[in-house]
């Protein structure tokens, strides 16, 4: 563990709890991508499993529980508590554009080919692309709401924190995951556009608006 990685949890637990407090204080799911939701779910779902088969430790089981619980919970809030207010005119991203070619490229590119391994390599996979029906929707609205820019901001900056956690492991543990790397890599540009009108705009108390 060293600190960028502890950082990086830090803040994706933030964009979690971010997400979660927004949906249940206000009551309502606007301007939340459903689709991105059960993508993140099942990022989850299939990167953890080793949950029931291996312990590293407290911390990281404890992660490990809250991500599929939290993920779960954030599905189950959108589709059936809220879902009077689950904008699904707009939500309109096709999953399968992203799931399918995900799912062939982790039985072609992995470390090795087993069940467990091959779920692993998925999910890593999917996460790096998970956030574009979120993206998507937003171009379509034209807008975002300011705790849903700041539940995006927390959530790329976890992952753009993770990238100096692997440089960090590179230089002092010889630690090197291209596959994590790369997926990492293109997770991060992914946000960039984001990032930009989040520091020029939001925390200027501007109002986050994109080009519909």
């Amino acid at each position: 563990m060293n600190i960028f990685r502890l950082i990086g949890d830090m803040s994706h637990l933030m964009a979690i709890i971010l997400l979660l407090l927004k949906m249940w204080k206000t009551r309502s799911c606007a301007g939340i991508s459903g689709k991105s939701q059960i993508l993140f779910a099942l990022v989850f779902a299939t990167r953890y499993l080793d949950l029931f088969t291996s312990f590293i430790s407290l911390y990281n089981s404890t992660m490990k529980v809250f991500f599929i619980s939290s993920s779960l919970l954030t599905v189950y809030l959108m589709y059936v508590k809220f879902r009077a207010t689950y904008d699904m005119n707009h939500d309109t991203f096709r999953m399968e554009f992203l799931v399918v070619p995900v799912g062939g490229l982790a039985f072609l590119v992995n470390h090795e080919f087993s069940p467990l391994e091959i779920l692993w390599t998925f999910s890593i996979y999917l996460e790096s692309v998970a956030i574009l029906p979120q993206l998507f929707m937003m171009s379509k609205t034209g807008e975002a709401e300011t705790i849903t820019s700041h539940y995006l901001f927390a959530l790329g900056s976890y992952r753009g924190l993770y990238i100096l956690n692997w440089i960090y492991r590179y230089y002092f543990e010889g630690f090197f995951d291209l596959i994590a790397v790369v997926a990492g890599c293109v997770q991060t540009i992914l946000y960039c556009d984001f990032f930009y009108l989040y520091i020029t705009k939001v925390l200027k108390g501007k109002k986050l608006s994109l080009p519909a």
